[in-house]
């Protein structure tokens, strides 16, 4: 394992916080198609179906009775059926996303003196308030 160089702080441990983002190993979550950045979902789909076999007869005839997707239905020279759907809806895939946790504590990497720690559950609330620490530093800084 290599070693960390670290220059020495100039405050003690608890005057500092620590922003962190992980993610734990081996987790996943299922999550919408917007979430998943779904290509299907942003731009539609097409699912062609051959209602020659008996799967493709039952496909199809779920994808009309109980999908609950808005659909147009078209039929290739070759037969087939093919079902467009427009965007902006659930997809027929099974999407998965890795959690993320977003967290701040106090200290450094020497530890957490005060014990405090919070996780935000939304990034965009993370990137706030990391956003607020960093203004407060610069206006600190300022006033000497």
């Amino acid at each position: 394992m290599q070693t960390i160089n670290r220059l020495d702080p100039a405050l003690p441990a608890g005057a500092y916080q620590t922003y962190s983002i992980t993610a734990p190993p081996d987790t996943q979550l299922r999550s919408a198609c917007e979430t998943a950045n779904c290509q299907a979902w942003r731009y539609g789909w097409e699912s062609p179906i051959d209602e020659t076999s008996e799967l493709g007869q039952q496909q199809a005839a779920y994808i009309r009775t109980q999908a609950g997707r808005t659909f147009r239905e078209m039929r290739t020279e070759a037969g087939l059926t093919v079902f467009r759907f427009e965007p902006g809806q659930r997809c027929f895939a099974e999407h998965g996303t890795r959690p993320e946790i977003y967290a701040v504590r106090d200290g450094d990497w020497r530890g957490n003196p005060t014990g405090r720690a919070r996780q935000h559950t939304r990034a965009a609330d993370w990137v706030e308030d990391f956003g607020e620490h960093q203004l407060r530093l610069v206006d600190q800084q300022q006033k000497g």
